[in-house]
């Protein structure tokens, strides 16, 4: 089988992407499938390919992630060369000339349902969730909105749209759900929609919030700015919610399978993206140490939550819980892209259920046949 990897593209998980790609290829490759690797937002976007067992390599390179993602200014042309190259020329004539494409973006574009939307109007088959789900699962406020409907616990959360093309934030705009949560305790303020924890903060003052509004409101305008050739900016869209100081858990679903629990052990308040992607600075514990019921109490919720949004049996996710004072899991949010580098926490479950990071990725291809 001729496999196309997408990784890269333009959002601030661009380079936890690239890795991903990198390692999926390479086990694409173990599994004797031909893979061309594909950066749609780079200046030349065929990064590497067509590839066949044991041309892998140096044909792939490394990807290192940063300390910090890539800069906002740098979006405005990533996503240009994006929309690009997924339009038309001839990356779009090797996606249709290809059997199916794995979609190793994260974040952005590739995970908002925008890539998936043009996959499927241009006939391709891809791995992973189609575009309305993505949709669904990428607003976190709308999502835990029906994640809750369905049953599962969720936060108490307000959304603030912080600040327009007029001006930046300031305190008399904090609305008075946000005011009243930040008085009970520290609150955790974050993007309603972006990913790998960007941008994430735990917050224990009323100006300390609108400083994270004022972030997220430039971040937003450096991203919008010349956005498909239009000065587009909007002001960024704030979840708040109570920092919950409780254990931190996740669980990836593989098709219509809950994959053990891994307990996520910080050594920082949040798992902001330095906590994801330095050496050290957590723990991954698979299977976590927690009671059998308890287990099996996250693996039926990460299901439910899978379903609620609209993932079926031929796609993959990982939701995350975090624990209340109590020691009550809350499900904070589903990853419809999550990591795929041999150290991300999917592979992490995968190999609390016996599968090596290859038979992992074919499983994850074999979806698709479904």
């Amino acid at each position: 089988m001729r496999v196309v990897v997408l990784c890269g593209g333009e959002s601030p998980e661009r380079e936890v992407s690239l890795a991903s790609g990198r390692s999926v290829a390479s086990a694409l490759l173990e599994s004797g499938y031909e893979v061309t690797v594909v950066d749609p937002a780079a200046e030349v976007p065929v990064l590497a390919g067509p590839l066949r067992a044991g041309d892998a390599g140096g044909a792939l390179g490394a990807a290192v992630v940063g300390k910090e993602p890539p800069s906002p200014a740098e979006r405005p042309l990533l996503r240009r060369r994006m929309h690009a190259a997924l339009t038309g020329g001839p990356v779009l004539e090797l996606l249709r000339g290809t059997e199916l494409v794995f979609v190793a973006l994260h974040g952005g574009w590739g995970e908002d349902g925008h890539v998936q939307g043009l996959l499927e109007m241009a006939g391709v088959p891809f791995t992973g969730a189609g575009s309305a789900a993505c949709a669904a699962a990428w607003h976190k406020g709308r999502a835990q909105a029906v994640v809750g409907a369905a049953g599962v616990p969720v936060a108490e959360r307000v959304l603030w749209r912080a600040g327009d093309v007029t001006g930046t934030p300031g305190a008399s705009d904090v609305p008075e759900e946000a005011r009243r949560l930040v008085a009970a305790g520290p609150v955790v303020a974050k993007p309603v929609a972006d990913g790998s924890s960007v941008s994430v903060r735990r917050v224990d003052s009323l100006p300390e919030l609108v400083a994270a509004a004022a972030e997220v409101h430039a971040g937003e305008r450096h991203a919008g700015r010349g956005h498909a050739g239009r000065g587009l900016v909007r002001g960024g869209e704030l979840l708040i919610e109570p920092f919950l100081p409780g254990r931190e858990f996740t669980v990836a679903v593989i098709g219509d399978q809950a994959l053990p629990v891994v307990e996520i052990e910080l050594t920082s308040p949040v798992f902001d993206y330095a906590a994801k992607y330095q050496p050290g600075a957590v723990s991954e514990v698979c299977p976590a140490r927690v009671p059998a019921d308890v287990a099996a109490r996250l693996q039926e919720w990460a299901l439910r939550t899978h379903r609620a949004l609209g993932f079926g049996e031929d796609t993959y996710s990982r939701t995350d819980f975090r624990c209340d004072a109590d020691g009550q899991p809350v499900c904070l949010e589903l990853n419809a892209l999550p990591g795929l580098t041999p150290e991300s926490l999917v592979p992490r479950a995968a190999t609390g259920t016996g599968w090596s990071y290859a038979e992992l990725i074919r499983r994850i291809v074999a979806l698709t046949e479904h």
